[in-house]
């Protein structure tokens, strides 16, 4: 079996982190933009910066979603990553950072 694919996000600011963020998935999760194909169920890494952090916290989980290169809707072409069981913690910190602004229907990437 091959080693998962390598992605890598850097979340500027909290309406980004809103519009990436997947909390409709069971464990949340995070759209990545990139060009390079991927596959439904495949395994991957993330290297993700949240806004105003330097640490890089590290994701593994499986593309839950996929937005190909040429999507209709002018979406931004990217996967969507189910966070695994073990990123509990990463799930609860990005919560707590849009604390109040989950259920306000914003805009994403994803939906």
């Amino acid at each position: 079996m091959s080693a998962p694919k390598a992605l890598s996000l850097t979340i500027r600011d909290l309406p980004t982190l809103l519009s990436a963020y997947m909390p409709s998935l069971q464990r949340g999760g995070i759209f990545v933009s990139t060009r390079e194909r991927h596959e439904l169920g495949e395994e991957v890494v993330v290297s993700l910066t949240l806004p105003d952090e330097s640490e890089v916290l590290t994701v593994t989980g499986q593309v839950a979603w996929v937005s190909p290169e040429g999507v209709s809707g002018h979406r931004v072409p990217g996967v969507g990553v189910h966070f695994g069981v073990e990123d509990q913690g990463v799930r609860d910190h990005i919560e707590t950072l849009l604390a109040g602004q989950l259920d306000k229907g914003a805009p994403t990437y994803t939906l």
